[in-house]
């Protein structure tokens, strides 16, 4: 890891007492408390360089795998940018949801980071109130102070509190999606993934993604995300009618409304978690914020001009067909996604920085939890990534902490062998980046 927690000792427990007790002779007095120093180190500059030759002799028994199938990839010293070992770098393949980081680096380097999206409500004619999308799918139905799957979400209940407040009776609910337009599905993808839990129809309205559970990351999606939208907030507000497509006219008053978490925010969620939904919903996004259509091919369009014109030197052989990567269709090469995590972590692009907080932790957090295992893999704890996984696909992306300190940069991409065999055998490789100096 880049930052590491430092305390000045363990941290331990004393009983606080009103009155100093009286010790026996020659008995020294209970020390004070020891605190933990919540200042954050940053790897020092100074740590010694790793080189081409020493890489190679750590991941070369690694590497004799036949688990990686027909692998490529590239590994790099972040602080330099000097490439330290490679594969077919440039050889264009399959990125599964590695595409997230070349997604993320886009948001990051176009966007605000600061910005959010504004959900709102609008009074409509009869007693009827317009939800109007904005694109937000990590919008929460679930109620006030309840747990959500997302970070800082806004909320139905808020929206409900804020209609009741302003003191408008509401005989019915209706939902505006007409913020999103064309296709709400890729030519490319499955529609059997709706209720795989992959995927949902990308409209400019969801709630919690459009998870039928709510909390659970694997959950069936809704295939009419806006509608199950506008009944979560008629639930919230006791109206007992059907939800209908409205289109609310321009100027109408807005009654509540409510706002996403910044886009740092969402885009780290959206690495953590792997979420195919909030993914395409950035491009959309980021599409607008260009002056572009807000529609899922002019997301990727977005996507691919802005990483394009900051990438020239590694773009070629990309080809994008959604800023997911639930596409069979998508295709990039090592030297990008390695290009991508270097910038990242190194000095070069300090705007890309923040995605480090999102990719998963090894043995710790997302689609990393579950790997690299401490009793058999080094690198739990030392190294973030991004996952990638589809049939007969595999790859990680991401940065490691070499045992003397130095942060490497790494991108894999294997095919051709079953992922529970290529990730186990990926990990490998990058827990020998972790053991070794590299020298």
């Amino acid at each position: 890891m880049i930052l590491a927690l430092a305390s000045t000792a363990a941290v331990v427990v004393a009983l606080r007492l009103d009155k100093e007790a009286e010790l026996p002779p020659g008995i020294p007095p209970q020390p004070a408390a020891i605190s933990v120093d919540p200042r954050i180190d940053p790897v020092v500059a100074s740590a010694p360089s790793p080189t081409p030759a020493g890489v190679s002799r750590a991941i070369a028994p690694a590497l004799r795998n036949p688990a990686l199938g027909v692998l490529s990839g590239m590994i790099s010293d972040s602080l330099t940018g000097e490439i330290l070992w490679s594969r077919n770098p440039d050889r264009p393949r399959i990125p599964a949801s590695n595409d997230k980081v070349l997604s993320a680096a886009a948001f990051l380097e176009a966007m605000p980071h600061d910005a959010r999206v504004t959900t709102t409500v609008v009074a409509g004619s009869d007693g009827q109130v317009i939800l109007r999308g904005a694109g937000d799918p990590t919008l929460s139905a679930q109620p006030a102070r309840a747990d959500t799957f997302y970070s800082e979400p806004g909320r139905i209940a808020d929206l409900a509190d804020q209609i009741k407040q302003a003191g408008i009776p509401v005989s019915s609910v209706a939902v505006d999606l007409s913020a999103f337009s064309g296709p709400t599905m890729d030519r490319t993808w499955d529609r059997r993934d709706i209720q795989g839990g992959d995927i949902a129809p990308i409209e400019s309205l969801m709630v919690d993604g459009a998870r039928l559970e709510p909390l659970d990351e694997y959950s069936p999606r809704s295939a009419t995300p806006g509608i199950m939208a506008g009944e979560a907030l008629a639930a919230a507000l006791g109206v007992d009618a059907p939800v209908t497509e409205a289109s609310a006219p321009a100027g109408d008053r807005v009654i509540a409304q409510v706002e996403s978490a910044p886009l740092v925010t969402r885009v780290n969620d959206m690495l953590r978690h792997s979420d195919n939904v909030l993914a395409e919903t950035l491009s959309i996004e980021l599409s607008v914020h260009r002056g572009g259509p807000a529609t899922l091919a002019a997301g990727v369009d977005a996507v691919e001009q802005v990483l394009s014109t900051t990438f020239p030197d590694q773009w070629e052989g990309t080809t994008l067909a959604d800023a997911s990567g639930i596409s069979y269709a998508n295709r990039t090469t090592p030297a990008l996604l390695d290009a991508v995590m270097t910038a990242a972590s190194g000095p070069s692009r300090p705007a890309l920085r923040p995605m480090l907080d999102g990719l998963p932790i090894a043995a710790g957090t997302g689609t990393l939890a579950d790997r690299f295992p401490i009793a058999t893999t080094p690198g739990a704890g030392w190294v973030r990534a991004k996952t990638g996984t589809l049939t007969g696909v595999s790859s990680l992306t991401g940065i490691v902490q070499t045992i003397d300190g130095r942060v490497l940069s790494f991108a894999l991409m294997s095919g051709g062998t079953s992922p529970a065999d290529a990730r186990p055998a990926l990990d490998a490789v990058v827990g020998q980046l972790r053991e070794c100096g590299c020298r």
